[in-house]
């Protein structure tokens, strides 16, 4: 039977940069989706399939670290990277926790964001072992 790819859910405003990060994680295998905002990534029915979330920090209404945070209170924990074009040390000191594997300032570069990737596939993969 075959595995499923991991799936990676793009969460940005930004269209070009969602467009961007899909079509590389595409190129390495991954499934990919996009969603313009984190309302409708929450809405998103395979959530529970997510194994990666790439997230923009600002975006109108909530914000990649809001995102982030609600879906830990809905017991829906999944490795995060977040990526942002303002770069504050107070959000990456507040954002690094146990499962966001990354912040990365744009522009960023695809191996440095590949690198993220696969650090959350492998918190992923050890959390499912575990459960």
């Amino acid at each position: 039977m075959p595995t499923k790819k991991p799936l990676i859910a793009i969460v940005d405003d930004d269209e070009s940069m969602r467009e961007a990060i899909k079509g590389l994680m595409r190129s390495m295998g991954f499934d990919a989706e996009t969603f313009s905002s984190a309302d409708d990534f929450l809405r998103f029915p395979h959530i529970r399939r997510t194994a990666c979330l790439v997230t923009d920090v600002n975006m109108p209404g909530m914000s990649g670290l809001d995102l982030h945070r609600r879906l830990v209170a809905l017991g829906k924990s999944i490795p995060t990277v977040l990526i942002t074009a303002f770069p504050e040390k107070n959000v990456r000191a507040s954002a690094l926790g146990a499962d966001i594997v990354g912040c990365l300032t744009k522009p960023f570069g695809e191996q440095v964001l590949l690198d993220c990737i696969r650090s959350a596939l492998a918190l992923s993969s050890e959390g499912e072992s575990g459960s």
